[in-house]
């Protein structure tokens, strides 16, 4: 019971703590819009480059109110949770096969820290060639980008684990997957976990990539008309979104 109390108390101590650094955490975001409208409202900014934030708001208030801005976010969304999925699942798999076998290992890890090596935009003239434009090219790309931090990630969590843990399941007579699932894995689970965390982050910086290169709805879409018919509101609303979704996520 005591134990259980204390628990509690943690949890709603981190809880408090959690809210009281909100505030300060909002601070600089508010002070920079506040100083940001007026120097757009007293003309030191040029309107045609950087818009006031109030009218970034209203761009996008009309967006909402039409319901066009729900199928761009929409169609973004889709695009990274199913470009997520395939590529770090797959990041996980391999990850667990390469950290867990020494085999595997010598037989993937040189090549798959190869292809790491290859820029992001290198992929897209190669995807374009196999795919075309459409959505199996998108995917592929935002595919690519997260599976190999969750690879990464994984093999690292896998190869970190304390020898000394493994010898007592040993010790203790368990199989090879009782030592896996209740000693290897939760062991290396928090690499696991900034692994998928970073492989989503980069699914969202992989989408704005394939939909800047060809698309016609989407954030990335909107950020591309932005720049065509020289809305910067449009584009400044974009990123902004962007950026919410992306820590949402």
């Amino acid at each position: 019971m005591a134990q259980a109390s204390a628990s509690a108390a943690g949890r709603a101590r981190g809880s408090l703590l959690t809210w009281e650094r909100l505030p300060l955490g909002l601070a600089l975001p508010v002070v920079g819009l506040l100083v940001w409208e007026w120097a757009a409202r007293a003309g030191y900014l040029p309107p045609w480059q950087v818009p006031a934030p109030s009218d970034i708001y209203y761009t996008v208030a009309d967006l909402l109110a039409t319901g066009e801005l729900w199928l761009h976010i929409g169609a973004s969304v889709r695009r990274v949770l199913l470009g997520f999925l395939i590529g770090g699942g797959l990041g996980l798999l391999v990850g667990l096969g390469v950290g867990l076998s020494k085999l595997v290992e010598r037989l993937l890890n040189a090549t798959l820290q190869a292809i790491k090596s290859v820029p992001s935009l290198g992929w897209v003239p190669l995807l374009i060639l196999w795919f075309g434009i459409g959505e199996t090219s998108k995917l592929t790309l935002i595919a690519i980008g997260s599976f190999f931090p969750v690879y990464v990630n994984a093999v690292a969590g896998l190869k970190g684990v304390e020898r000394k843990l493994i010898e007592v399941g040993q010790v203790q007579r368990r199989s090879k997957g009782g030592i896996l699932l209740r000693i290897m894995v939760p062991a290396a689970m928090p690499s696991f976990l900034t692994g998928l965390r970073v492989g989503l982050t980069q699914a969202w910086l992989f989408m704005v990539i394939a939909e800047l290169m060809a698309a016609s709805e989407g954030l990335g879409f909107l950020l591309a008309m932005g720049r065509e018919v020289a809305r910067p509101d449009l584009l400044l609303g974009s990123l902004v979104l962007l950026a919410l979704l992306g820590k949402g996520s």
